[in-house]
C-alpha cells in the first residue's frame, strides 16, 4: 500500500480550540498527508467532536485521518484507519470484522521483528517502528537508532513509518522511509514550515 510520506500524532494532551486547529491547518498545507489522534485521556463525546471537527479539515486538504484504538469513534467520523498499540494486535481481526468497513486501514506501533510480524499475521495494513531516536513522549524506551531500524523495517513483512524522535536534523538517515511526528510540528512556531522541513528531498 500507498504510505504516508509525513504522518502526524497528536500529543495526548491536546486541548481542542482555535489555536490547535491553526496549527493542524498549517501542518496540514506544509505537507503532512495523514494525522492520527492519539487523545487516551479525552472521554468519548469530547473525542467525537474533536474526530468530527479533524475529518472536516482532513478533507480539506485530501489527507488521511486515523483514530487511535477507539473503532467506534473511526466508524462514527468514517475515518481512514484506526491505529493500535502494540499490547492490541490480537484484536485486529475482531476489530475488522466489526467495522464491516474494507477500505478502513489497521496499523499497528511496533517495537521489534516479532511484533511486525505478529501484526502481519493478524492481518494490519502497515506499521509505526519505534523509537527510532530518543524521545520526549518515551524518554525510558531504548532507542533503535538507524543502523538496527533498518535492518528490522527491510526485514519487516508489512510497509513501515518510522518514529521516535525525528527533526528536521535527523530526518535525513531516513531517507526512503515514511515518517512520522508528533513534537518536531506540534512545539513549532512554524508548523507549515517544520511540515515542509520534514518532507523528503
Amino acid at each position: 500500500m500507498q504510505l504516508a510520506k509525513l504522518t502526524l500524532i497528536t500529543s495526548g494532551d491536546s486541548k481542542p480550540n482555535d489555536a490547535l486547529f491553526s496549527v493542524f491547518h498549517a501542518a496540514l498545507a506544509g505537507g503532512v498527508e495523514q494525522i492520527i489522534l492519539r487523545e487516551k485521556n479525552m472521554d468519548c463525546a469530547r473525542l467525537l467532536a474533536f474526530a468530527s471537527r479533524m475529518r472536516e479539515i482532513t478533507h480539506q486538504y485530501q489527507a488521511k485521518l486515523l483514530i487511535h484504538s477507539q473503532a467506534d469513534i473511526a466508524k462514527a467520523v468514517n475515518a481512514d484507519g484506526i491505529h493500535l498499540a502494540s499490547k492490541d494486535i490480537n484484536d485486529i481481526p475482531a476489530m475488522r470484522d466489526w467495522l464491516d468497513m474494507p477500505n478502513m486501514s489497521l496499523s499497528t506501533s511496533c517495537h521489534n521483528l516479532e511484533e511486525l510480524q505478529k501484526s502481519y499475521k493478524y492481518g494490519a495494513d502497515f506499521a509505526m517502528l519505534s523509537p527510532v531516536f530518543p524521545t520526549q513522549s518515551h524518554p525510558d524506551a531504548p532507542a533503535l537508532g538507524i543502523d538496527a531500524f533498518q535492518q528490522i523495517a527491510e526485514a519487516s513483512p508489512l510497509p513501515v513509518i518510522a518514529l521516535g524522535g525525528i527533526h528536521a536534523n535527523n530526518r535525513k538517515q531516513l531517507q526512503g522511509f515514511a515518517i512520522a511526528t508528533i513534537r518536531a510540528i506540534l512545539d513549532a512556531k512554524d508548523p507549515k514550515q517544520a511540515a515542509q522541513a520534514l518532507l523528503p528531498a
